[in-house]
């Protein structure tokens, strides 16, 4: 069961998983699903989810919805506690934003989480909440900047692009980097061999978030772009996740080459 199959990554799980098990997933606006036996309306804002678990009785439930704060926090409080009374496990996608305080190195599976941010503070609650859980009902995932074709970060590129309008750029953050067709084949494996604990899903090197961006667009769309740099800190600071303890298979291990790889358009597709 995917909440938020309708999403960006949410849809590219559904698309990867929905030809290896009975998947189902819920949309909240996107049309096309009303007619889709496997997918369910719900409004985070107004509940609903303990009809459709009812309904569905999944083994394993993934989040990656959207939403409110306070509405995401209620419904992942509400799915922790039907996973612990429950034959299912929970795969939370969390965010290298748990750790945005740090400075002068990346974050490991086991390093212990800050962040200064209201997003990153979110990710921690309901991480805190989820370890609770018997470590064998859950797979906490974190993923770094994540990109695609149809990514939202990749369309907003591209109409600053054609308005040539300034795009926003942090020389002095390093990253590191994953895609959405990349994740969904992790997932799929830590679903497939039903591994526990936390993971770090992120390309296996780092770059500078400026230095990605230049080289993604000069290489998707052969131009340049007008860039604003932006200087949270006079100091360099990491948001990027590193697997240290919990390392998949070297087949889905990769650089942030491979995903500037996947992002390159010919002059005919662009």
């Amino acid at each position: 069961m995917i909440l938020g199959a309708s999403g960006f990554i949410g849809g590219s799980f559904y698309k990867e998983l929905n030809s290896y098990y009975d998947t189902f997933g819920t949309y909240f606006t996107k049309k096309g699903f009303s007619k889709n036996q496997h997918f369910f309306n719900f409004n985070i804002e107004e509940g609903g989810l303990e009809k459709i678990i009812r309904e569905v009785k999944p083994k394993l439930i993934i989040s990656s919805l959207r939403g409110s704060f306070e509405a995401l926090i209620e419904v992942h409080d509400f799915v922790i506690d039907f996973v612990n009374k429950s034959d299912c496990r929970l795969l939370f996608l969390s965010s290298a934003n748990v750790f945005d305080t740090f400075e002068h190195f990346p974050s490991y599976e086991y390093d212990k989480t800050m962040s200064d941010s209201i997003y990153g503070r979110l990710k921690i609650k309901i991480e805190n909440n989820l370890m609770r859980l018997p470590s064998t009902k859950y797979v906490l995932a974190r993923i770094p900047m994540i990109f695609g074709n149809n990514s939202p970060r990749i369309l907003e590129i591209e109409q600053a692009i054609k308005n040539n309008e300034s795009i926003e750029v942090f020389p002095n953050t390093i990253i590191n980097v994953n895609s959405d067709i990349r994740l969904s084949q992790q997932v799929h494996f830590i679903i497939n061999h039903k591994l526990t604990g936390i993971y770090h899903l992120g390309s296996t090197d780092l770059i500078y978030h400026y230095d990605f961006l230049k080289q993604l667009i000069e290489r998707r769309y052969q131009k340049r772009a007008v860039f604003k740099q932006v200087f949270t800190s006079n100091r360099m600071r990491y948001i990027a996740v590193l697997a240290k303890e919990n390392k998949l298979p070297n087949n889905l291990l990769f650089s942030y080459t491979e995903i500037l790889n996947d992002l390159t358009l010919t002059k005919k597709e662009f």
